[in-house]
């Protein structure tokens, strides 16, 4: 089992204990805040389901069926995830306004505090762990699942606050209250996600520090080819692709400027890991001499032609 999947299931194990107990302390206190941390932790819990069941399929080796791979699992498991968030603080906002509408005292303040304060300091600890190994694995699955316990602790810690504040005021509208601000917290989370998931779906380019790398690698080598061109790039699961055309003199034999692609490919690779590479060969239909010598790509008939 690797990394990725041990972690979780980790997710999935601490969820399931925390929506029990903040069920239990919110019927016994009648606390509506509570309650909603309940419902959050219950989205938490099939978010960590779908990454559990996602991480081991995006992991599978590409097939006849699937010849890029089966990254995108991640991405869609992502988007699911964040359309559960908006879900669940649609509810909370809703159950909210109607206690508002009809206060209830809140009993048993203490428990509620108590577990309150115990569940933000568990998801602090898994949460820590999830984005470690999101970070090195580059898992946008995982990624997801840290974000929503992260967002489970400051939501967990506020709804503790607010249970304070109720012991010390006596002020019961506080609880709906505190569960109203709990839920925008939570929709503002899900936003973030579901941009973040959404965008590998359709393509968008890697980040502008990843390009900038890319092209410094490439133009380590100038003093060798002509020029280069269409530079695209792309992202699935932890898989970034990466393609360009590269303008060579056209004496140059086709060994010579190969190895210098395989060169360009593993200079990338060492920098950014899970990255592939490819590269279409052009010959320059000028003397490329001109090219190098006044470092002016226009002046590459290729290139032109190309734009």
């Amino acid at each position: 089992m690797n990394n990725k999947v041990k972690v979780a299931k980790l997710s999935i194990y601490s969820n399931t204990v925390l929506i029990l107990s903040k069920l239990i302390a919110g019927f016994i206190s009648g606390s509506v805040s509570i309650i909603s941390e309940a419902i959050h932790s219950t989205m938490d819990l099939l978010a960590a389901i779908i990454a559990f069941f996602s991480v081991r399929a995006s992991d599978k080796p590409a097939d006849e069926e699937h010849p890029y791979g089966h990254g995108k699992y991640e991405n869609v498991s992502g988007v699911i995830e964040a359309l559960l968030i908006f879900i669940a603080a649609a509810w909370i906002i809703f159950e909210s306004i109607k206690k508002l509408l009809h206060p209830e005292p809140v009993e048993s303040v203490g428990i509620g505090f108590i577990v309150m304060f115990a569940s933000a300091f568990v998801n602090y600890l898994v949460s820590r762990k999830l984005y470690k190994v999101a970070r090195q694995e580059d898992s946008i699955a995982l990624e997801a699942d840290a974000l929503h316990l992260k967002a489970d602790v400051y939501t967990s810690l506020g709804v503790g606050g607010g249970l304070l504040l109720i012991w010390i005021t006596k002020l019961n509208y506080l609880d709906p209250v505190v569960a109203i601000l709990v839920a925008i917290f939570i929709l503002k989370e899900a936003y973030h996600l579901l941009i973040s998931a959404f965008s590998p779906l359709i393509d968008v380019k890697l980040s502008e520090e990843e390009i900038k790398i890319i092209t410094e690698q490439i133009n380590q080598h100038k003093s060798v080819y002509c020029d280069y061109h269409n530079l695209r790039t792309r992202k699935s699961g932890k898989t970034k692709y990466v393609d360009l055309h590269l303008v060579f003199p056209e004496d140059m034999t086709v060994k010579v400027a190969h190895d210098l692609c395989d060169v360009i490919e593993n200079d990338i690779e060492k920098i950014l890991k899970n990255t592939e590479i490819l590269i279409h060969l052009e010959a320059c239909t000028k003397a490329c001499t001109e090219c190098k010598l006044n470092d002016n790509s226009n002046n590459c008939i290729v290139h032109k032609d190309n734009n």
